[in-house]
């Protein structure tokens, strides 16, 4: 494993578009810091600290900071698909099989790289969200700080979830640009799905039951918005806001089933594909 994941970084970190995205990637969920430090003054009148609203309590930080986290994720997808794209322009896949790599090692390899990346992000967004809660959090308590950290685990499947759909579309169509727009035509196809669906039962929440079978929906509902709970916490009395915002181990099991398939027909894409 550290051998095929030692290549693949290789790889990545000689070349200069790759490492500015990987850096780019890393460096943009961190404006979490920036903005719990932001005091934005009203004409005079008063003075708002967004750090000073309660948001980055815990343990809801542990909710807020992974869900803004997760959207830019988009950065790092664009390196998944250039690893593919790269390969096949640059004809090192070939190379690569001539050299001793076998396919299954070859595919393995990329996604080593993507649990790599994706753990690494999990950490350091989970250091950021510790210490920053620890800076405002009114509550010290150690079973409460570490109440709600299984968005980390839900933030981390997601990213190797979609990750994943991006190396299969990269694999699937060889080409960067093209993959890339596959994730915008798979958006509208769910879509579809969930339009189809409503017209076979006739019932809006049947049809957003089966839309989150799907890859992009699946990944999405790991994380439901905060905006609600965020309400909820500064008007209790409201309980029409109330909503399930918990991470469930079936919506893990989803998107896992999901990596897996991915994973696999990339796999069968390069076995049968003729080099």
């Amino acid at each position: 494993m550290l051998r095929l994941l030692n290549l693949e970084l290789q790889k990545l970190l000689l070349n200069r578009t790759s490492k500015i995205l990987i850096f780019v990637s890393f460096i943009l969920p961190f404006t979490v810091l920036v903005l719990s430090s932001i005091k934005i003054n009203f004409f005079g009148f008063f003075t708002l600290e967004l750090g000073e609203l309660g948001i980055f309590n815990f343990p809801i930080i542990w909710h807020i900071t992974t869900f803004f986290a997760s959207y830019f994720k988009f950065f790092f997808a664009i390196v998944v698909v250039s690893m593919i794209g790269n390969e096949y322009s640059n004809k090192t896949i070939k190379q690569n099989l001539i050299d001793g790599v076998s396919k299954k090692e070859f595919i393995l390899s990329k996604f080593y790289t993507i649990v790599f990346f994706s753990l690494l992000a999990t950490i350091l967004i989970a250091v950021a969200s510790f210490f920053i809660g620890l800076y405002y959090s009114s509550y010290t308590e150690v079973n409460i700080i570490f109440r709600e950290t299984s968005f980390l685990l839900a933030y981390f499947v997601k990213l190797v979830g979609f990750f994943s759909l991006c190396l299969f579309f990269g694999m699937l169509l060889r080409r960067s640009a093209f993959a890339l727009a596959f994730l915008f035509v798979l958006y509208i196809v769910e879509w579809l799905i969930f339009w189809g669906a409503y017209e076979s039962f006739g019932d809006t929440e049947t049809a957003f039951k089966v839309k989150r079978f799907l890859p992009l929906e699946s990944m999405y509902k790991l994380i439901d918005q905060p905006f609600q709970r965020i309400m909820i916490t500064k008007f209790p009395e409201k309980t029409d806001l109330i909503y399930d915002y918990a991470v469930h181990w079936y919506e893990i099991a989803i998107v896992l089933g999901w990596t897996a398939l991915f994973i696999f027909l990339s796999f069968r894409l390069l076995k049968k594909r003729d080099l």
